[in-house]
């Protein structure tokens, strides 16, 4: 963007619009378990659930070609599955509004994982976050997506 410019979304209908990301933190089943478990400092899934719901609302400060969009609704599921040795992060994000969700979907998700992974690293530095992607999309000029 050139300085002095004004990013703008451009004359699109204001239409209702939802995205699905989501991303997995690997570990070991023993550091999977103890996040499960809870720590002294509180719930690191429950953390992990609030962090994406504020990572929702901070996207557009975060990337500079996000728009401040009217975000109906969002969820931050957390699933913990140890025997597969990750705990998966599944957001959805509505909006009514001129432009998508896509960015705070998938922003949700990386931040919730990185909070499970700042929990995480006490138990095992070498969990990583992995698979961040945009499941789905509605609404929108662009019309519908599936993946996965």
């Amino acid at each position: 963007m050139r300085l002095g410019a004004v990013a703008v979304v451009d004359a699109r209908d204001v239409t209702d619009r939802e995205a699905v990301a989501k991303c997995s933190l690997l570990a070991g089943r023993e550091t999977i378990e103890h996040l499960v478990a809870g720590t002294p400092k509180g719930d690191p899934l429950e953390a992990a659930r609030i962090a994406g719901l504020l990572a929702v609302k901070r996207t557009p400060d975060l990337l500079p070609f996000c728009h401040p969009v009217a975000v109906t609704g969002a969820e931050v599921a957390v699933e913990p599955e140890p025997a597969e040795g990750r705990i998966v992060v599944r957001v959805t994000v509505r909006a009514t509004d001129r432009t998508g969700v896509e960015m705070e979907a998938m922003t949700a998700a990386a931040v919730a994982a990185l909070s499970l992974y700042d929990t995480a690293k006490a138990f095992e530095r070498g969990a990583r976050i992995a698979d961040l992607r945009l499941v789905e999309k509605r609404g929108g000029r662009s019309g519908d997506y599936r993946g996965e």
